[in-house]
């Protein structure tokens, strides 16, 4: 690859010149400016970027780290953060933690050597307590998103509020008992079960724990439906687990949606096509990269402080067979 220096002696400018140019310095004389960048162009001259970040300059780099890229989810979202973020004349690059603390961990001392201009997270929720210290460390502005965390600028959507929608149409449609599939803490759990009691099913928010593996949930759903005879309404924390429980129940041989009833979240293509197609919970995707990276950018021109940035967006509950 040509060098500056090279450069410079094909454009008959000094080396110094040519750093100027290169690096949007706009006191170069015209004429000059274009000889140069001609020149630049003609030999595919690439700007080191790591190099320029060293230097002090800005790399026109945003680190984007993500807990599950295979969840079409987040592939929706790193689509639509890349398209943003070209959009504003920055690149990004993107990590993989696998809902893993530690591999997060590492990632993070990873962007911090790359020398990005900032970084959009979805933090690992195990972690998340502390995830406004490790976005000191990291030295460089960083916005959480899809997840809430006190200090730090967040865009994400309200779980709770989603969770609440859900609760309604499942007990409106005439559901007696309730399963959620996740985790307990997690809010979109607290929404569910909380709506549930308030609208006269107390303690009939059931709960199982996905990550236990496929086994473990369709012993839970079998011994469900054995000891119960209820219509039961299930809420997926995500559309992948709740295509898992499409698949038990269409295993057991449980009718959906005349005895039991399923919601994801996310809302990602390939519930709709199945049969029964999958009602869920869809999220802002477009807005919500949107507003995470002009709050990234905005953090990065203005370095004085700005108060935090807590936006929650709202989530739509779309219907469908499965309900």
């Amino acid at each position: 690859m040509i060098t500056m220096t090279e450069i410079a002696k094909l454009a008959h400018v000094s080396q110094a010149t040519v750093s100027r140019v290169l690096n949007g310095n706009e006191s170069v004389d015209p004429e000059i400016r274009e000889r140069v960048l001609a020149c630049a162009k003609e030999h595919d001259y690439q700007l080191n970027a790591l190099a320029k970040g060293l230097q002090g300059s800005r790399t026109q780099l945003l680190g984007v780290l993500l807990t599950d890229i295979s969840n079409s989810f987040f592939a929706d979202l790193a689509k639509e953060i890349e398209a943003e973020a070209r959009n504003r004349g920055y690149s990004m690059i993107l990590f993989n933690s696998n809902y893993n603390p530690q591999r997060e961990e590492e990632y993070l001392d990873v962007v911090r050597r790359y020398r990005v201009d900032g970084v959009l997270a979805v933090p690992v929720p195990q972690g998340s307590a502390c995830w406004t210290g490790s976005a000191r460390k990291l030295d460089v502005p960083a916005v959480s998103v899809t997840w809430r965390i006190p200090g730090m600028d967040s865009v994400y959507l309200d779980h709770r509020e989603a969770s609440r929608q859900v609760a309604r149409h499942l007990a409106g449609r005439g559901f007696e008992r309730f399963l959620y599939i996740g985790k307990d803490y997690d809010e979109k759990y607290l929404g569910f079960s909380q709506e549930l009691e308030s609208l006269g099913f107390p303690g009939r928010a059931g709960l199982l724990d996905e990550d236990q593996g496929d086994g473990k949930l369709k012993e839970g759903l079998t011994d469900h439906f054995r000891r119960f005879d209820d219509r039961v309404g299930i809420f997926a924390n995500n559309d992948i687990a709740a295509l898992k429980v499409l698949s038990i129940l269409h295993s057991l041989g449980v009718p959906v949606p005349e005895r039991a009833g399923v919601i994801g979240f996310d809302d990602t293509y390939m519930g709709r096509y199945l049969s029964p197609s999958l009602s869920s919970v869809s999220q802002p995707i477009e807005r919500m990269a949107q507003e995470a990276v002009s709050r990234l950018l905005l953090r990065i021109e203005i370095p004085e402080a700005l108060p935090v940035l807590d936006l929650p967006l709202k989530g739509i509950l779309q219907i469908r067979e499965s309900t």
